[in-house]
This record gives C-alpha cells, sequence and structure tokens, in this order.
C-alpha cells in the first residue's frame, strides 16, 4: 500500500499565512486622520494596480488616484513594494479558498460544499481583477509566488481533514488520499473560477457561463470525485 501524504497538523487552529510580506508593513497611524488618508492611499492603489497592472502601475498614477501629493504618500510608504503589500493586507480577509472548510455536517455534506463553495467564488467573482493582478504578480516575483503557495496548502490541508472527517464517518470514498484528492479538487475548482471571471472565457454557447452553473459545476465534480452523499437539491 503506497503511504499517503500527511496534512498539517493543528490546522483548524492555526491562522492562514499572510499573502502580503508583512516585513514591508510599517505601523499604522496614530491619529484618525493618519489613518484615513493611508487608507485612502491603499484603496487607489488597489485601483491603479488592478486597472494598469503591477508592472505598469508608477506612484504618481496612485497619488492622483488618491488625490494627494506625493509627499503624503512618502508618509506612509517608502515605494510602490509597501502599498502593495498593504494593498494585499487588507483585501486578503475577503479572499477565500474552494472546498469544505471546517465541515461539521457530514450528514449532508453535499450541501455543506455547495455553500462553502457558493461563498468562496462569490468572493472570487468580487475581486476578480485583484486575482487576475495576483496573478501576474506571482510570475514576477518568487518571493510573492511562495506566500501565495503557503497561504493556499492551509486552506488545503484544511479541506484535507475535512474529507478525512467524512471518510470516518463513511461518507466519501476512503480509498482516496486526503490531501492529495483535496489539492486536486481546490486546483480545479480555483481554475474553473479563474477562467470564468478573470478569463470570462464563454460557454459552450458563446455567451458567458451563468455564475450559477460554475457553482452547480464546482460541487458537483468535486462531489462526484469523494463519492459523496446528500441531498443535491
Amino acid at each position: 500500500m503506497t503511504s499517503r501524504a500527511e496534512p498539517q497538523e493543528n490546522w483548524e487552529d492555526r491562522p492562514p499565512p499572510s499573502m502580503a510580506a508583512t516585513e514591508l508593513l510599517r505601523d499604522l497611524p496614530v491619529t484618525a486622520r493618519g489613518v484615513r488618508t493611508r487608507a485612502s492611499l491603499v484603496a487607489a492603489a488597489r485601483t491603479v494596480f488592478e486597472r494598469a497592472g503591477y508592472l505598469d502601475a508608477r506612484l504618481t498614477d496612485i497619488t492622483k488616484e488618491a488625490n494627494c501629493s506625493t509627499g503624503t504618500f512618502y508618509t506612509y510608504f517608502d515605494n510602490k513594494e509597501q502599498i502593495f503589500a498593504a494593498v494585499l493586507d487588507v483585501a486578503q480577509e475577503d479572499m477565500l479558498h474552494p472546498g469544505m472548510g471546517r465541515v461539521r455536517d457530514v450528514d449532508n455534506p453535499y450541501a455543506v460544499l455547495e455553500s462553502s463553495n457558493r461563498a468562496y467564488l462569490t468572493a472570487f467573482r468580487r475581486n476578480a481583477k485583484l486575482m487576475g493582478l495576483l496573478e501576474q504578480v506571482s510570475h514576477i516575483d518568487p518571493a510573492f509566488a511562495k506566500l501565495r503557495r503557503d497561504r493556499a496548502e492551509t486552506f488545503i490541508s484544511r479541506n484535507a481533514r475535512a474529507i478525512e472527517r467524512l471518510q470516518a464517518a463513511g461518507k466519501a470514498d476512503g480509498s482516496l488520499d486526503p490531501l492529495l484528492a483535496s489539492r486536486a479538487l481546490s486546483a480545479m475548482v480555483s481554475r474553473l473560477a479563474y477562467s470564468s471571471f478573470v478569463s470570462e472565457e464563454p460557454g459552450a454557447d458563446g455567451n458567458p457561463v451563468p455564475f450559477e452553473d460554475v457553482v452547480k459545476t464546482a460541487t458537483q465534480v468535486w462531489a462526484n470525485a469523494l463519492g459523496l452523499e446528500g441531498d443535491r437539491g
């Protein structure tokens, strides 16, 4: 028998690693006005990064978008790398991961999976421009690519534990390696989301794929692969 890949331990207690290079982040301002100004710069930077891409984004574009001076920018940030880290630090809480998360309802795992994937796909669609930006930066910045992989692996490990619970309860195919299954299925859903909401690849009829079809397909493929039981609506 082949050995199984081991999910990370203590997956429920460990927060996911930050996608931002936290060593670049300065302390937050101590005044309310400073907090507001910094937040305005971060929001402006996200707009510019999403519009122009990371490589072509300029600090002058960010200050213009924020309606502030270059001097004000340097009060809070040293360079483009720092403000990009700040953008990610703010945005990452809205970036979910496909899968089952801390699944507890083993009586109807399909419903849990559908709900979890719907939440992920909703967040992905809402942040589609940013997700496209992250893909771009991953290809040009090895350090950022590693941060992104490490964060994804934490969520993949959580999904693997959920699969293990379902296997133990007799609700999922016990012959599957839970970690490898989680990695494969998580990648499938994330790429489907990217093609649907970032690349906006059309369906077979040449039209945009309806959101509900994306949710249904992602969930059915995941559930069929695991042999999940439960009400499929």
